[in-house]
């Protein structure tokens, strides 16, 4: 196989997809942003020749962001483009892109988005949801022109070992754990949260997939926020208080999976319980 050319190596997903790599000895060469400045033309030589690109590095979160337009821009439009042209000189066999599920606009409670869904771009006020759709256009766009085979990965919801920051697996676990008062909006919103172990080993399934493709890589099942403070409560042996706030404000993104089984031979392995088992081992 060819060597792997993963840029963000020591971020959250980077981390765990180096680490399976190096258990499955799949050579790789590690360019971590902002040591390494994806918009930097120097990056070209850091890339093996007929390398696979995985491109992780970005701003991340639509938090990081928000109102951060020109910066969400510059490093996640501009950083991506500098990486295709330098992708290209250095005759790279597939080029893999970190997206996400933010893309996915319009998201009704008892609606799933596939792969196939429409996108109105107008929908959106993101502006990393934003970054990701143009990338992915511009990434088509080279594709249709003779670019190597493109794959993109629309990331679901990731949680993980990590003691800061995360998603609401994360966050309302450790509250959980600490606090003798949990409140959240509605208990009924959900997410398609997905492990980091699922996530890395959804990037490596996908290493020498032929054409262009989207594809989803996400949860089996809806996970409410109910269902993370109830498992975390049998977890720790914990019974905090919980107040809902807004009971009536149910936010769903109910992303569908399916085309990563058939295309990937692929599916999670962490479910939610054992996902918080680990978690709260990582923590002690």
């Amino acid at each position: 196989m060819a060597k792997l050319f993963i840029t963000g190596s020591k971020g959250f997903v980077g981390r765990e997809l180096v680490s399976q790599c190096k258990k499955q000895e799949i050579e790789v060469v590690e360019a971590d942003f902002p040591e390494i400045d994806i918009r930097s033309k120097d990056i070209i030589g850091l890339i093996p020749e007929g390398a696979i690109i995985v491109h992780l590095a970005a701003l991340s979160s639509d938090t990081a962001c928000k109102n951060r337009a020109s910066e969400c821009f510059d490093i996640n439009v501009m950083g991506t483009l500098n990486l295709i042209e330098a992708a290209e000189k250095k005759r790279a066999k597939q080029f893999i892109f970190a997206s996400s599920e933010w893309v996915y606009d319009n998201c009704g409670q008892d609606e799933v988005k596939d792969e196939d869904s429409p996108i109105n771009i107008a929908n959106h006020s993101s502006e990393y949801a934003l970054s990701k759709l143009v990338s992915e256009t511009n990434l088509r766009q080279k594709y249709q022109r003779g670019f190597c085979p493109v794959t993109i990965l629309r990331f679901g919801i990731i949680y993980g070992l990590r003691k800061e920051g995360g998603s609401a697996v994360e966050s309302l676990f450790q509250t959980v754990k600490t606090k003798n008062e949990v409140k959240v909006g509605s208990l009924k919103t959900g997410r398609c949260f997905i492990n980091v172990s699922d996530i890395a080993s959804g990037i490596i399934k996908s290493l020498g997939l032929d054409g262009f493709n989207i594809i989803n890589l996400a949860g089996d099942e809806l996970i409410t926020l109910r269902d993370i403070i109830e498992t975390s409560k049998i977890i720790l042996k914990k019974n905090p208080k919980v107040i809902e706030t807004d009971p009536s404000n149910i936010n769903i993104r109910n992303i569908s999976n399916e085309k990563a089984k058939k295309i990937l031979d692929w599916k999670p392995e962490v479910d939610l319980e054992a996902g918080l088992n680990g978690l709260n081992a990582f923590l002690k």
